[in-house]
């Protein structure tokens, strides 16, 4: 239904430079509910992938659209694995990811993960960790837990270990069905710190890769649009030429696209550049931005994008190819679960708070 299955997206790069990626995304393609050789390609990816913050955070930003527009579920479990590579190499950290790899911080009611030293002064994990996409079939992860100052730090975790039970959860969306996210329980599990306490949080990459995932949501649009372009194609070629409003909304979500995706090119130059790294930041500056509040703008507004686009096109498009395109179906069910990791209102609070104090550009 769309232009092309496996057609890259473009952020900042010339098209002849993202003819490179199509190989990969044929990869992609072929391997669409298979989550082993999904992870397998994950896995292989990372070996090469651009890392946020190196020089080429737009062509990260690239790959990980391009695998969603693919697939939304291979996006999905693409975005960890390569988020784990990055925040380890951030950390300096000697570990090397072997397999693949998550990255686990979300925190549930009732639910405590502890990190606490041994006799050997070593440090071991006790306790639960919600929201672990796919941890029953990845090799390890950076999991965040409570430390005994009840502060929070990141660990290095092998997910292989004897003391880590998977839950396998009911998971009755029709969205990511192959993503299930279930609870783990660890007992004495061992961990490695990652770059020391509260490091995890204070760095600019986590902002960046709250971006990353932003891009992910931007590449699950791209294929959204390109399906009603596709379908506005095919009826024109059959004689059923698009009504002022079929037009319309192409051309609305046109513009959408094109916005958010020179949004996204503009961060990642700065980001590049030194921009949106806090620690450069000028303090005596209030309008000098930081890495975080410009990952709540990006990621409210390509959320945001994204919720405009499926609404105009399934409001142009009607019921019958979600009631019988399996691929368009999935990727609307896929990406409107995606989404929901942004956390609408409450990040334009948090944003919203950093604009009072004076942290704004106008």
């Amino acid at each position: 239904m769309s232009d092309s299955e496996a057609q890259p997206v473009r952020i900042s790069s010339e098209p002849v430079q993202l003819q490179a990626l199509e190989p990969m995304l044929e990869k992609v393609r072929e391997a669409v509910g298979d989550v082993p050789a999904l992870l397998a390609i994950a896995t292989e990816i990372g070996m090469t992938a651009p890392k946020p913050g190196e020089g080429n955070t737009a062509k990260l930003w690239e790959l990980l659209a391009s695998v969603t527009a693919v697939d939304v579920a291979a996006g999905r479990a693409l975005e960890p694995h390569l988020d784990a590579v990055a925040i380890l190499a951030q950390a300096a950290d000697p570990t090397t990811p072997e397999g693949a790899w998550g990255v686990f911080a979300a925190e549930g009611p009732g639910l405590k993960l502890e990190a606490k030293r041994d006799d050997a002064g070593n440090y071991v994990l006790n306790g639960s960790k919600p929201w672990c996409s796919l941890a029953a079939q990845l090799d390890g992860a950076v999991i965040t837990a409570h430390t005994e100052d009840n502060s929070r730090a990141a660990f290095a975790v092998n997910l292989k270990h004897p003391g880590v039970t998977c839950e396998t959860p009911q998971w009755t969306s029709r969205g990511l069905q192959e993503i299930p996210s279930g609870t783990v329980h660890f007992d004495q599990v061992p961990a490695t710190p990652v770059g020391g306490e509260g490091w995890y949080f204070s760095r600019a990459g986590f902002a960046w890769g709250g971006m990353g995932v932003a891009a992910c949501w931007l590449g699950g649009a791209v294929a959204v649009a390109r399906d009603f372009r596709s379908a506005l194609a095919k009826g024109a070629d059959s004689g059923r030429e698009p009504d002022q409003i079929a037009l319309a909304s192409l051309g609305e979500v046109d513009r959408i696209i094109t916005s958010v995706t020179g949004y996204l090119a503009q961060a990642a130059e700065q980001i590049d550049a030194g921009g949106l790294d806090d620690r450069d930041e000028d303090p005596t500056d209030p309008s000098s931005p930081s890495a975080w509040s410009e990952a709540l703008r990006i990621r409210g507004t390509v959320a945001a994008a994204v919720e405009r686009v499926q609404t105009v096109v399934t409001q142009n498009l009607g019921p019958a190819p979600l009631a019988f395109n399996e691929g368009y179906g999935k990727r609307m069910a896929d990406l409107s679960l995606y989404i929901r990791q942004h956390h609408a209102m409450r990040d334009d609070a948090q944003l919203g708070a950093l604009t009072l104090k004076g942290e704004r550009q106008w």
